[in-house]
């Protein structure tokens, strides 16, 4: 669009020169990435007849993004970066700079010429970072990493959260800062221990954060020292569970002991009652003639047991 327009040799070295040499302040911009972002100038309005360049440096290179002025009554608004295609929008009135959906990789230095025709040239530099959202942090204990820990070592939150740029971690009790960690590597993940003896006294939150978003979470200490095993030791709830288990089998052996034991008990006393229970009946043996019955009886005789003849008992049941 601009073929016919373009802007002389001459006069685009001398833009480039300003740009390398301004020594204005620079105006610091801390943005989400994902977000439509607004650079303001500040102006309150500019000149019709004003020619307005944006520029954007990548590697020490100032690349021109936007190219907009007046011709022949005429705006014309031309934004030639592939870089940040259909994502610019210019406004003439303030020469504010409107780029959407804002990445990581679009942080850098932007730059604003004002050229009006008498030949004044103004210069507002601005240097933009695009962070992403911090991530939530995680409480872990810290036992859980030892091969073996006293039982009072069992419960140490550490809280963690991933790597990321300007990325600071602290903790929380209540509402005063304890302790805090950060670090310029993006690469390195953060790690915070909350050295407190008795962690369950209080209420802890960790909370990690950077320049553009913040996450937090709350120390559950039943959950994460109680709830949970650690290899070597156990909680108080967990010595509870293991000394339950290993009571519920015993306990049903002896309560099957007892059991029968009674039952014998019981047994072994119906028979002894059902012993003592028992009759006897006295048989006695009488004569095998009956010619010597009658003698007896009619020499008025009375029949006379036999000391000598056994009595024989026969045991009778009821």
């Amino acid at each position: 669009m601009f073929s016919q327009y373009r802007i002389h040799p001459a006069l685009l070295h001398l833009l480039y020169c300003l740009l390398c040499s301004a020594g204005e302040e620079v105006v610091r911009l801390q943005e989400l990435e994902g977000n439509t972002v607004t650079i303001h100038t500040g102006l309150t309005g500019v000149q019709s007849d004003a020619h307005i360049l944006w520029f954007y440096r990548s590697e020490s290179v100032d690349i021109k993004i936007v190219n907009s002025l007046i011709i022949r009554g005429e705006i014309i608004t031309d934004y030639d970066s592939e870089r940040f295609r259909d994502r610019l929008q210019l406004n003439r009135t303030s020469g504010s700079l409107t780029i959407r959906n804002i990445s990581r990789e679009d942080s850098g230095l932007y730059k604003l010429l004002e050229f009006i025709i008498t030949g004044k040239i103004s210069v507002w530099s601005f240097s933009v970072d695009v962070y992403a959202a911090v991530l939530k942090p995680v409480i872990r204990n810290q036992a859980e990493f030892k091969r073996s820990v006293s039982l009072r070592e069992s419960c140490s939150p550490l809280c963690s959260v991933e790597k990321g740029k300007d990325v600071s971690l602290a903790w929380y009790e209540e509402k005063e800062r304890i302790s805090s960690i950060s670090s310029s590597d993006s690469s390195e993940r953060l790690y915070l221990p909350l050295n407190k003896t008795n962690p369950d006294c209080s209420t802890y939150t960790c909370v990690a954060a950077n320049p553009v978003s913040t996450q937090t979470t709350q120390l559950d200490i039943t959950e994460l020292c109680y709830n949970n095993t650690v290899s070597g030791t156990k909680g108080p709830r967990d010595l509870s569970k293991s000394l339950a288990a290993v009571l519920t089998p015993v306990g049903l052996i002896v309560a099957l002991s007892i059991l029968f034991v009674w039952i014998w008990k019981k047994k072994t006393k119906q028979q002894a009652c059902e012993d003592a229970e028992l009759n006897y009946a006295e048989v006695k043996t009488k004569p095998h003639s009956s010619n010597e019955a009658h003698e007896v009886n009619r020499a008025g005789g009375t029949e006379v047991q036999d000391q000598t003849e056994p009595v024989v008992y026969s045991p009778i049941r009821t």
